[in-house]
């Protein structure tokens, strides 16, 4: 009789411990979801005790949070201490401080770099320590379209998920041999509850859709399956790469070009 494989089975991650950081709500809360749905043993991680436990209680299958401050390298080697093994590591933490560069504070900028660039960095090394050890794990970073394609008037953003996505790469290189994959992930426009005010403006959900090959902005899990794809063992031989998840948006440069007839 022929089994049918589940998308857990697919995944094969059944059992593994996954530490998700910023997943409170969102993309990270997204994330977390398909992969205690996978059958992972998640850990939620977000600045607040109460929104994490929220949040482990809809995400379900035993999920458990905890709060830390991605700024914070001693709340993030306290959190690494109490969750031990981890096998899957989401870096999803991340701010925005907007505004020109003209004007940009420095605080400001360094604030963004810490929390978006040096935390995936701090966070890696805390929970990366054991995969290195064990000789395998993986390394999944949020990175961007910002990353490669200026965001502007964000102040630090764009340049941190330029950051991200070398560090992701250089991760790769380094911790390759010891067992660890790292790669990034790289979101275009997706509805969250961050950016829903964003659409409650007539007109706005329609003219981004339109913008978009999909036809459509995207949403939570639309990151988390492909965060989920990269964490699993089916990338086994991917490693140092950056998947742009944005329905085609980042293809749409020469639209922008007048071509006669067209």
């Amino acid at each position: 009789m022929e089994t049918k494989h589940t998308p857990s089975h697919w995944l094969g991650i059944e059992g593994d411990v996954a530490v998700v950081t910023g997943a409170a709500g969102g993309i990270g809360k997204g994330i977390a979801q398909v992969l205690a749905d996978a059958g992972a043993a998640v850990w939620i991680l977000d600045r607040d005790q109460a929104a994490c436990d929220a949040a482990a209680a809809e995400v379900g299958h035993g999920a458990r949070g905890l709060a830390f401050d991605a700024a914070d390298r001693a709340t993030i080697d306290r959190a690494a201490a109490t969750i031990g093994r981890c096998d899957i590591l989401v870096n999803n933490a991340g701010i925005l401080r907007g505004g020109p560069l003209a004007e940009t504070d420095l605080a400001e900028w360094d604030l963004v770099l810490r929390i978006n660039l040096t935390g995936y960095l701090a966070c890696s090394q805390a929970f990366g320590a054991g995969m290195r050890e064990r000789g395998r794990g993986a390394l999944v970073h949020v990175a961007s379209i910002a990353a490669s394609e200026p965001q502007a008037f964000s102040g630090a953003y764009s340049p941190s998920k330029a950051a991200v996505a070398m560090l992701s790469r250089q991760l790769a290189f380094e911790w390759g041999p010891d067992g660890v994959r790292s790669n990034s992930v790289s979101p275009g426009m997706i509805r969250t509850p961050l950016s829903e005010s964003f659409y409650q403006v007539p007109g706005i959900l329609e003219a981004r859709s339109a913008v978009v090959p999909a036809r459509r902005v995207g949403a939570p899990e639309d990151i988390a399956n492909a965060a989920a794809f990269l964490a699993s063992p089916r990338a086994a031989y991917v490693s140092g790469q950056d998947l742009v998840v944005d329905g085609g948006f980042s293809q749409t440069l020469m639209s922008h070009v007048p071509r006669p007839g067209h």
